[in-house]
């Protein structure tokens, strides 16, 4: 029964050429700016159910204790959850990519069918990714998925009360189940009829060179940045946490913005998007993740401004002197 409903779900993939992947990515980019962009100018005449859904952790929406939204809602900590997954996910696209191009062997048939089927159908799905692409590209996200991984389960320090809602739970991971395929969808070696072609430093070009470059510089600031939020509830001089509360982050980019974090994870996918130019997956990922970032940053820039009355007035939410 389970294998004829998957046949006739390919079949009907293959007829009408459905991209699920795109269509996942496309379906939030679509939800993300249209309500969020609602969130930012009408907020108050949102349902609750809606405002719960977008506002987590500090910024989270106070209303009816006994509604539905609250109901749906997990511990904050639990970000920790899809970084594990994410974790596993990422070394196996990366090892399966530098596989194909060591033993210059296709991905195994069972992984073909499987991006066949989410991919918009075998007769639709052509190379567009190189294998030096592909594999810069997923060692890049590897090291992604493995600090952040590190991070939530290590070094974060999340507070008990936090939390956020269900769905914003299940998007996390379906995020980084799509994100990892969107590697693999088109690269050689994943492409029936295709084979993965050999490694070489002098196939790098300078835009690739300069997108590595705003990568590693993003992904250490990042780090530093979220260094500065774990220093804020340890005690300076025993290394022990003395406070759950939501203080005033100052040093690195904090002086100039709310969220710099989100600043540096879009530059990364950005960054990631220069590597695989021909991929429309990937542009749909960024437009997601820029608008996901931008619309959170806000949320928390006037929880900031709310909450703490000699905020810095010429610090911006997220981008440097602009928004």
């Amino acid at each position: 029964m389970l294998t004829k409903f998957f046949m006739n779900c390919q079949e009907y993939i293959e007829n009408y050429n459905i991209h699920l992947i795109n269509t996942l990515f496309l379906s939030f980019s679509v939800v993300i700016i249209a309500l969020g962009s609602l969130m930012i100018m009408v907020e108050s005449v949102l349902p609750t159910f809606i405002r719960k859904t977008f506002r987590y952790g500090k910024h989270k929406c106070n209303g009816d204790e006994h509604s539905l939204a609250n109901k749906l809602e997990v511990p904050k900590s639990w970000f920790a959850h899809f970084y594990m997954f994410a974790f596993g996910w990422s070394i196996c696209a990366f090892y399966l990519v530098l596989k194909g191009m060591i033993m210059h062997s296709t991905a195994p048939d069972l992984v073909v069918i499987f991006l066949d089927f989410i991919g918009g159908g075998k007769n639709d799905r052509k190379v567009l990714i190189k294998s030096n692409e592909a594999l810069i590209a997923t060692l890049l996200m590897t090291l992604q998925c493995v600090r952040r991984f590190y991070e939530t389960n290590f070094v974060q320090i999340f507070s008990r009360k936090n939390k956020m809602n269900l769905f914003q739970y299940i998007v996390g991971y379906l995020h980084y189940f799509g994100s990892i395929l969107a590697l693999l969808i088109n690269t050689e070696g994943f492409v029936k009829d295709s084979t993965p072609s050999t490694f070489s430093f002098t196939k790098i070009t300078l835009v690739q060179y300069i997108c590595l470059a705003l990568f590693h510089f993003s992904w250490s600031q990042q780090w530093k940045t979220n260094m500065i939020f774990v220093n804020l509830r340890k005690d300076s001089k025993t290394g022990k946490i003395h406070s759950e509360q939501h203080l005033l982050p100052r040093g690195g980019l904090f002086e100039m913005v709310s969220s710099p974090h989100m600043f540096f994870e879009i530059q990364m996918y950005v960054a990631i998007m220069g590597i695989l130019p021909q991929s429309l997956t990937w542009k749909l990922i960024v437009i997601w993740v820029t608008g996901n970032q931008i619309v959170n940053a806000l949320l928390t820039h006037k929880w900031y401004k709310e909450n703490f009355k000699n905020y810095p007035k010429n610090r911006k939410a997220i981008i440097p002197f602009l928004l």
